[in-house]
């Protein structure tokens, strides 16, 4: 290997006869003649334009001209600079600037040589509404565009909806949509069974219902034990004057927080608001386990398994995991760490930036903090042993089915299709992946059938279109095959139509290396009796214990699970939808005041003008919309 002279640089003849490493070499020091000494963020780039590595520096120019000494880099470093074909660099104002803009950045590009935080999902809250006069207490994911206040995040929907059960005995708040509420004439079930105080029949006037609200605010606050003490004394007050049901209502309310509080396996008197992140390295992989702490209670826990070279630190895995964790999450005033990360300090700022607020970073050395600490490592160490178990066993059955079929090697990527409908309506495919870590329920697909030549329940068309989609798509978007998008195995269940109208497709786009096998029950649709479909082979089945013939059995049926919970949703939504809803101009109001004055759709569609314009709030010109929608000329 030719070295770099003493400023960085290559020239074209020391790179024609080094090879890539060189060329990337002098790729970057090209860059370097007109990057600025100040803070900001670079990107390496492979010759396609897809990120290689996403990096910040204090002094952009003293970090990337490391890059131009390859001999004093690891293997895999080098690597990635053979591959750098181009950079981009943008500059900041402060290193902390620099810091959030990386962390959003490999969150959002996914950079193959950088430490990735594999976190698609948003975590659930308890929203306390405030644009209703009655407020609603609900579950809440996703963005926080309704107005209302916001308690959590929770770990998991579970726990959410447990404690979600519980607050409503405990304060009788609302859990209907506003369209019920509004609708509503007597009481409904919650009501009857003491889970709600229906406010929609004004069985509780607005200022105790307000009250109510305040009370459950307070709790999710951390407040809980002014609250219990509130109603204990109401309890107490209540039995002295021999009511004694409204002292049973407030006995049962104490009791609905009890069980709150009983089902938070750790707590902590002295956390009012933190997360508890733990670190724990074994055989070269890493488990972050994330305990989150609100009001002073456990609001659950989840693990996480950051990618990574071997050789990375667990220092600087700490660091990466926070950047990207809080890219899109609020930070809590504290969080407790179990390790501490690369550049706390800057760390620390730039999450007190980003939170509006100071955001504390720690690692206890002692007391309740250390415990908490201490509790969460435990069970991180648990999970990457219950992974690597799980991912040893996945591998000797990947390499179990790589025999069965002849592959060349172990699939990484299985994909499993599977159609749903009845009689040929509300018709939809589903596939889902499956790999070495399990099933990849972010690369599930469906597909609405949308050809309108079917015949009604044609299976073997359903698969054509399905698999010409897919397919037609992933020669698009991955040509060369070299971004995880191509399937090494594809399983269809069915039996040899199937497998035939899948090799049709596989002929007509000119797809020639992806094994294709058709997956039938057997006789009398019994599990365990499955025959196996291939090209230019006999069918063939496995014995019924056989471990490969047990997997096979559960990619089909998550499959199918999947295909008929898309149908169903689909379905259901078709059975929601009115012919009024393709009218324009007709929301919710006007389409319940148009039902509710002729009792149903197909009434309204054969309305006459005059019967129209009678309706609440249909104008004339509106009326005329309707008649012209359902009495089109010509």
């Amino acid at each position: 290997m030719t070295e770099a002279s003493e400023n960085g640089f290559v020239s074209p003849e020391e790179c024609a006869q080094a090879g890539p490493l060189a060329t990337g070499v002098a790729v970057i020091a090209r860059h370097l003649e007109t990057m600025p000494a100040s803070p900001g963020v670079y990107r390496m780039m492979n010759a396609k334009g897809d990120p290689l590595y996403v990096g910040k520096a204090k002094n952009l120019r003293k970090r990337v001209v490391a890059y131009t000494h390859p001999e004093r880099q690891t293997l895999r470093i080098q690597r990635m600079i053979a591959e750098t074909a181009s950079m981009e660099v943008i500059t900041t104002h402060t290193e902390v600037e620099a810091l959030l803009l990386e962390s959003n950045l490999i969150k959002k590009l996914g950079p193959r040589y950088n430490i990735l935080l594999k976190d698609d999902k948003t975590f659930p809250y308890i929203l306390v509404t405030a644009d209703h006069d009655w407020p609603q207490i609900v579950k809440h994911r996703g963005a926080r565009n309704r107005a209302g206040e916001y308690f959590g995040p929770f770990a998991s929907v579970g726990a959410v909806n447990q404690t979600l059960s519980a607050l409503q005995r405990a304060f009788l708040l609302r859990s209907c949509t506003d369209s019920v509420f509004s609708s509503r004439t007597r009481p409904c079930l919650l009501f009857q069974i003491k889970r709600c105080a229906a406010p929609c029949v004004e069985r509780i006037s607005r200022p105790e219902y307000m009250a109510l609200v305040e009370q459950a605010r307070a709790f999710l606050s951390g407040k809980s034990q002014d609250v219990q003490q509130e109603w204990r004394t109401r309890m107490v007050a209540a039995s002295d004057a021999m009511d004694y049901e409204l002292a049973a209502v407030y006995r049962d309310r104490i009791r609905a927080i009890a069980k709150i509080q009983a089902h938070q396996d750790i707590n902590a008197a002295d956390v009012a608001e933190a997360d508890v992140v733990a670190l724990h390295q074994a055989g070269g992989q890493t488990c972050i386990q994330v305990f989150f702490f609100r009001s002073g209670c456990n609001y659950g826990n989840r693990s996480y398994f950051p990618q990574h070279a071997e050789s990375a630190e667990a220092s600087e895995i700490m660091a990466a995991f926070l950047g990207q964790f809080y890219a899109d999450k609020p930070p809590p005033k504290e969080i407790i760490l179990s390790q501490e990360p690369a550049e706390l300090e800057i760390a620390a700022r730039a999450l007190s930036e980003k939170a509006g607020h100071k955001v504390a970073l720690s690692v206890p050395k002692r007391g309740e903090r250390k415990r908490l600490v201490e509790h969460a490592y435990d069970n991180a160490r648990e999970a990457l042993g219950r992974r690597m178990a799980e991912s040893s066993a996945q591998g000797k059955l990947l390499q179990g089915v790589a025999e069965l079929f002849g592959l060349d090697a172990p699939p990484v990527r299985i994909e499993v299709y599977d159609n749903s409908h009845i009689q040929g309506t509300n018709a939809v495919g589903g596939m889902i992946v499956a790999g070495p870590e399990g099933f990849m329920k972010s690369a599930y697909r469906k597909f609405n059938i949308r050809s309108t030549e079917l015949v009604p329940g044609d299976d073997y068309g359903m698969m054509r279109e399905v698999l010409s989609r897919r397919f037609q798509r992933a020669q698009k978007e991955d040509p060369d095959r070299d971004h995880g998008l191509w399937p090494d195995l594809v399983l269809i269940d069915g039996g040899q139509g199937q497998l035939n109208a899948a090799l049709e497709v596989f002929a007509d786009l000119g797809v020639e290396d992806v094994a294709l096998v058709s997956i039938a029950k057997g006789p009398d649709r019994n599990a365990g009796r499955e025959r196996f479909f291939m090209p230019d082979r006999a069918p063939f089945g496995l014995e019924p214990r056989d471990p490969v013939l047990y997997f096979l059995q559960r990619l089909r049926d998550e499959a199918h699970r999947f295909a008929i919970g898309t149908h169903r949703a689909r379905r259901a939504k078709g059975m929601g939808q009115s012919s009024l809803d393709d009218v324009p101009g007709i929301g919710a109001r006007r389409k319940k005041a148009l039902l509710h004055h002729f009792g149903s759709a197909r009434e309204v569609a054969g309305a006459g003008l005059a019967d129209l314009e009678a309706v609440d709030g249909i104008s004339t010109a509106m009326a005329k919309k309707i008649y012209d929608h359902f009495h089109p000329q010509g």
